[in-house]
């Protein structure tokens, strides 16, 4: 605040050019209320943190080029074409470049929850599918994928670590195995069944949300609530986990009925106190689409833009046939079939 110069002459352009600082403001050269107001408006629409301060990541995004703008605009409405999935009256929306998830009602967002989805290496898909149940105090069956990548090699370091971590070893019989009976030198632990013990160690934390699909992705509680407060929130292995997630699911559990009525948040609590595994099947199926966009915009036209984290809006090197001195945007060929 206050300070003044050509560059803040510069910001004001700038932020007048896209509506977020009035067209009539648009000139001066103090950086007074109503350019610090415009700022947190900008910052708000690229997911930033909305300080009002142009830092470096604000900055960033300010000088990102309209043309890269455009192709993002054009990349992500190229993923929702040809999708005909019925959303319906209530549906359920994972924006994975926003890391965001939100339950929509009669087209308006009722509930929006803070997220954390997949890592570069190991993205989160894009799924259409419907919200099926909620399994509270689950047990965690560990896909064979993580087994190869996490379990082995920290059983490797640690032999203690399956017994701190409450993950059992199951035969194809069910009987548990000892682990020091494997040898841990191999990948022959990927022909057993590693399952995690209920509780608050357990990595889908309190609740998982059932959804089925081919993935086999899903949205979870977790114990590492700490990585909710990151700016990028990009650290899970595929599936979603969901802030405040009891007040997730006593949105999607109306209407389904309860022991002592409906489900609220404090029946939610208690069933899960009861540290028994309990399977709350929806009365109605809730429509929910894991979606990839890192440009939209809202009902008043007004345009939000993402990182492109996963690298999908990126077009291959190309001619430049028009001699504009980029290159031809291309469709993405990890374009999802449906979206």
């Amino acid at each position: 605040m206050g300070d003044k110069g050509p560059l803040v002459v510069t910001l004001r352009q700038r932020l007048a050019r896209e509506g977020d600082l009035p067209a009539d403001q648009g000139t001066g050269s103090t950086f007074d209320a109503e350019v610090m107001k415009a700022v947190k408006r900008f910052q708000m629409r690229h997911g930033l943190p909305e300080s009002g301060a142009v830092r470096l990541k604000t900055l960033e995004a300010l000088n990102v080029p309209a043309l890269t703008r455009h192709r993002q605009l054009v990349a992500s409405t190229q993923r929702l074409m040809g999708s005909r999935f019925p959303f319906g009256e209530r549906h359920v929306v994972v924006n994975i470049p926003s890391a965001t998830v939100e339950a929509v009602e009669s087209g308006q967002v009722a509930r929006r929850y803070v997220a954390v989805v997949g890592k570069p290496d190991r993205p989160s898909p894009v799924v259409e599918t419907r919200i099926t149940a909620v399994n509270l105090n689950p047990t965690w069956t560990v896909p064979v994928s993580l087994i190869k990548k996490d379990i082995i090699p920290q059983v490797r370091k640690d032999p203690d670590y399956l017994a701190k971590m409450k993950i059992r070893i199951l035969d194809a019989k069910g009987q548990e195995v000892d682990p020091r009976t494997l040898d841990w030198t191999t990948n022959n632990a990927v022909n057993y069944t590693l399952r995690q013990d209920p509780g608050l160690m357990n990595s889908l934390g309190q609740i998982r949300i059932d959804m089925p699909n081919k993935e086999a992705v899903f949205l979870h509680d977790t114990p590492s609530k700490r990585l909710f407060a990151q700016d990028a929130r990009f650290f899970s292995s595929g599936c979603v986990r969901v802030a405040n997630v009891r007040d997730f699911v006593e949105w999607l559990l109306r209407g389904t009925a309860a022991p002592n009525g409906s489900w609220t948040q404090a029946s939610i609590d208690a069933a899960i106190g009861t540290t028994a595994r309990q399977d709350i099947r929806l009365e109605k199926p809730v429509p929910v689409a894991w979606v990839y966009l890192t440009g939209y915009a809202m009902p008043d036209g007004t345009a939000h833009f993402r990182d492109d984290i996963y690298g999908l809006d990126t077009p291959k090197a190309g001619p430049d046939p028009e001699g504009q001195g980029f290159d031809v945007p291309v469709t993405s060929s990890i374009v999802p079939k449906r979206l």
